[in-house]
């Protein structure tokens, strides 16, 4: 027994060397790591560290998504809609009522949104898409709890944190369920249901997903939320002509 003991700390002090270099690299990796979420992070207010976080890597989360192929393509197509889009309402996280027929002659992207997702950070690229194009596009937001719990916060909450963080002046709705369900959100009820929107039966794979509809009020686009909002693909289906 005693022979048995003594090769067991003969071997634990054998490793212990590896140990400790492994223990140091880790730490000074974790301290590398959160020098550069706090530099890249400096300006944002109102942020927990998993957001700042987030928001620190997401160029990094984009390319890596580029690079493997994960990004989907964006899905493109244009039916006449059973049920009329400018039929809808919905209602601003601050109690303003939005009424769609107000919103015929602009494009417009609907984006089921999250504070605690990676894609988090393209808070900052819509409304930079939004400023770009304001005199033809409308965004709107609409905030959801669906995947993975990323989006707890109240209707309060969430604006304060997209308009501190980001600069968000484009509108968000009430939060809501946007995947299919009894208590879905009627607009996203209509943007993934074909039999009203003319094909799409397409609902959101996750946070940031992006539907285009056109300046008549047709669905014409789907973008994934691996497509960036700045993206060409985006920008040239937002410049694209109005088809009779």
């Amino acid at each position: 027994m005693y022979e048995h003991l003594t090769h067991s700390r003969q071997c634990t002090m054998k490793l212990n060397p590896i140990t400790r270099r492994t223990f140091i690299v880790l730490i000074l990796l974790l301290v590398t790591c959160s020098v550069y979420v706090f530099v890249a992070t400096s300006k944002q207010k109102d942020m927990t560290f998993r957001q700042k976080f987030l928001k620190a890597i997401y160029p990094g989360f984009m390319w890596l998504q580029n690079k493997q192929g994960i990004k989907n393509m964006p899905v493109s197509k244009e039916s006449k809609p059973a049920i009329s889009f400018y039929s809808l309402k919905d209602t601003t996280n601050s109690g303003g009522a939005i009424d769609f027929e107000t919103l015929k002659g602009k494009k417009v992207l609907l984006v089921n949104t999250a504070s605690n997702c990676g894609y988090t950070p393209q808070f900052e690229e819509l409304e930079k898409l939004y400023r770009q194009h304001a005199d033809k596009l409308v965004i709107i937001g609409f905030p959801a709890n669906d995947f993975k719990e990323q989006e707890k916060g109240t209707d309060e909450e969430i604006a304060q944190f997209c308009k501190v963080n980001f600069g968000v002046t484009f509108p968000l709705v009430k939060k809501s369920t946007v995947i299919k369900s009894d208590l879905q959100n009627p607009v996203f009820n209509w943007l993934t249901d074909a039999a009203k929107n003319g094909w799409n039966d397409r609902q959101p794979e996750w946070n940031f997903s992006k539907y285009l509809v056109d300046e008549k009020g047709r669905l014409v686009n789907y973008f994934a939320p691996g497509v960036s909002p700045l993206e060409n693909a985006v920008i040239d289906a937002i410049n694209a002509p109005a088809k009779d």
